[in-house]
């Protein structure tokens, strides 16, 4: 078992990663080649990477899915503000989470509507928010952060 398919069985992560985890050489290559951000955001929450640029990571993941959201539907476009806003010490922990809760119903519909595509919509989607991840949390960062635990 390499370090890093032990590292993923230690922080209980899906057979499905610690699978594709097994043709990875390391954990930079691994973050490099992914094409699952779902799968990096994971992890980069589990470890210690900077919870700031998780929370700016999954925003940006987040307004991709916006063009799913339907005009004149402000509440999903508000929460992602909110925490970017958040992660920046703009905001506090309350106005996040009252914008998360406000937005909750039509951010799980815009979901639904970005799946609906099919597989090739989800892979898509999938690799577009891989890089994403990548542009704010670079394979350097989540190495460190697992170095350090």
């Amino acid at each position: 078992m390499s370090a890093l398919t032990d590292l993923l069985t230690r922080l209980n992560a899906c057979t499905e990663a610690v699978v594709w985890a097994e043709t990875q050489p390391d954990l930079a290559t691994a973050w490099n080649a992914c094409e699952r951000g779902d799968w990096m955001l994971w992890l980069a929450g589990r470890v210690a990477v900077k919870r700031e640029d998780v929370v700016l990571a999954a925003c940006a993941c987040a307004r991709s899915a916006l063009v799913h959201v339907p005009a004149g539907e402000d509440c999903p476009r508000v929460a992602i503000e909110t925490a970017e806003r958040w992660a920046r010490g703009e905001a506090t922990l309350h106005e996040v989470r009252a914008a998360a809760g406000a937005a909750e119903a039509s951010a799980w519909a815009a979901e639904a509507a970005a799946w609906s595509a099919g597989a090739a919509g989800r892979t898509q989607s999938l690799a577009h928010s891989a890089a994403l991840v990548r542009g704010i949390i670079p394979a350097s960062a989540i190495v460190a952060a697992v170095e350090g635990l």
